[in-house]
């Protein structure tokens, strides 16, 4: 199965389950990635040794697009509206959750590539 395939599968569900499986994946998504960026820019990670943040603002990006692009798949291949059981309302919620991760992420690595640049250089 190719990747745009499995993609679409599951945005629409049909892998795991109902209609909700794809907005559930795509909020699922969205909140690792908001979750991981968090880490990266706290206090709280730099507490944990293996907490890189050059890698977690990278994967909080690719976690953010990932749930970015299901929940954008799941409202193209809704049946419905809202209230009706398709997970129509997760996947609208999903959009924002995966670009604020894509942009907390991107602050990230902006910040980790500040702290990394020597001074006058």
């Amino acid at each position: 199965m190719s990747a745009p395939a499995a993609l679409m599968a599951a945005a629409e569900g049909g892998i795991i389950g109902d209609g909700r499986t794809g907005a559930n994946l795509a909020l699922l998504a969205g909140a690792l990635g908001v979750a991981l960026a968090w880490l990266a820019t706290s206090r709280t990670g730099r507490r944990f040794r293996s907490v890189n943040p050059r890698t977690a603002g990278t994967a909080a990006m690719v976690m953010g697009a990932v749930g970015t692009v299901l929940a954008v798949l799941h409202l193209a291949t809704a049946d419905s509206g809202p209230g009706t059981g398709n997970g129509l309302v997760g996947a609208v919620v999903a959009v924002p959750l995966g670009l604020g991760a894509v942009v907390l992420g991107r602050r990230v690595l902006t910040r980790s590539a500040a702290r990394t640049t020597p001074p006058g250089g």
